[in-house]
């Protein structure tokens, strides 16, 4: 048997001193900070933060077929050096895109053998493959993705209402859910023609386009039944029309990201392409707007929607062509708790956020996201108030282009368990693909 004990256990209902007894991956008892039985193996993180393993419920692996961007290996390595002991993998930029039940097993086949950390797997709603949406659930989705704009790869293409109706009855039949990238093409702006320029970038996505997007997934949800989740919101007005939403009885959720909650454009400079995703990081009214979001409750959880891509495709300089994902695996917990600890946020919001709430939406929440008996044996092992200078080429992520690089965060990882190995120790990788397919 292994102990895991500390002063600092984020258990559900608060933090406290106790002991995590692990027996076969799982945690069989919680008891008092002081228990040690007879041949137990003790770990003892005094003032060490134990928190339940993170889920990051979105990243982009894009393995197979752009494994050169990010790979199962580098990703759960940089997963596990974050805390984070569970990634939903999203549909795209894989090739193929998991949108049929023969490209599933071609992720899992890829996959098998290479995580460091346990990994599931969303499944993708394109034109034409309202077929495909039952087997693909049959075979293990956690459920589903879709854009409403051009997703910037050719394998995964947009959809539109017509495409929804069809597939949102067969979502709903099947209480499967639906995740979406909201934003309307119709309200997107030409760029200027200065490349460089950030608030140029911004201005060609604006507010209303993630508005008029969210409060059309509203529509169709309310029409259909379907469950819809709005991932990475960006803005104040987001968060309004979901509230609306939610206010009317639709079964509706939100995201936010670290990179929002962090970063506000004013700090973004020009031709710094590695700050540009889709949607915009935007002011730092919508930033605190964000905030509101999540702990009001509207917006249910915070997932790094991580999506590297090689340095030449981020054309530095140039935002128009710039590939636009951010790569913040290994430092999304330092990077959300060193904003939310001037907010009054406790290490048990955050398990909220980052632990339970992903888990449930991924429909895990039996096995992960929280410390309490029965369930996996998932922990980080954290020091709230240890700084650090993010140097990028220590990050595990394949690609080491980051915004946050030359950062001064708080919040260090120390360790992180999986099924109670630990898989991260003070810096190094301690134990080599541990990582299940869920």
């Amino acid at each position: 048997m292994l102990i895991v004990r500390g002063r600092r256990v984020v258990v559900p209902d608060g933090e406290r001193p106790a002991s995590i007894h692990i027996d076969r991956g799982r945690i069989v008892s919680i008891g008092d900070a002081s228990d040690s039985p007879g041949g137990a193996d003790v770990v003892d993180c005094g003032d060490l933060v134990i928190s339940p393993g993170i889920v990051d419920s979105h990243v982009h692996v894009n393995e197979p077929g752009r494994t050169e961007w990010e790979g199962f290996d580098t990703a759960t390595r940089a997963a596990a050096a974050g805390g984070i002991t569970t990634i939903v993998d999203m549909p795209l930029n894989s090739i193929p895109a998991t949108t049929t039940v023969a490209a599933l097993e071609a992720k899992r086949a890829a996959a098998r053998g290479r995580c460091h950390v346990d990994v599931a797997c969303w499944g993708g709603v394109v034109p034409g493959n309202e077929r495909d949406i039952e087997p693909l659930i049959d075979a293990g989705v956690r459920g589903f993705k879709c854009f409403l704009v051009p997703s910037g790869v050719d394998e995964f293409e947009h959809v539109g209402e017509e495409t929804l109706r069809r597939a949102m009855p067969v979502l709903a039949r099947r209480d499967a859910l639906l995740l979406v990238h909201a934003e309307l093409p119709q309200c997107l702006v030409a760029h200027s023609g200065l490349a460089a320029s950030y608030r140029d970038y911004e201005a060609t996505r604006p507010v209303a386009a993630e508005v008029s997007a969210i409060e059309m997934m509203a529509a169709l949800a309310r029409d259909t039944g379907a469950r819809v989740h709005i991932v990475h919101v960006s803005s104040a007005a987001g968060v309004d029309a979901i509230a609306r939403a939610q206010a009317a009885g639709i079964r509706i959720t939100g995201e936010t990201c670290p990179h929002y909650l962090a970063i506000a454009d004013d700090e973004i400079a020009d031709g710094a392409t590695e700050f540009k995703c889709a949607p915009p990081i935007r002011t730092a009214a919508d930033r605190d707007a964000l905030w509101r979001g999540l702990t009001s409750g509207v917006l249910s959880l915070v997932a790094t929607d991580h999506s590297p891509a090689p340095p030449a495709l981020k054309y530095p300089g140039d935002f128009v062509r710039a590939w636009g994902g951010i790569a913040s695996l290994e430092v999304s917990l330092p990077v959300v708790w060193t904003s939310a600890r001037a907010r009054g946020v406790t290490p048990r919001d955050l398990a909220t956020w980052m632990s339970a709430a992903p888990a449930a939406l991924a429909g895990l929440s039996e096995r992960k996201g929280r410390i309490a008996v029965g369930v996996d044996a998932d922990l980080v092992v954290w020091d709230p108030d240890e700084q650090f200078t993010v140097i990028a080429e220590r990050l595990q992520q394949r690609h080491k282009l980051t915004p946050y690089a030359g950062r001064t965060l708080r919040g260090m990882v120390h360790m992180t368990f999986l099924r109670g190995e630990r898989v991260w120790d003070r810096g190094s990788l301690a134990r080599q693909t541990s990582g299940q397919l869920l």
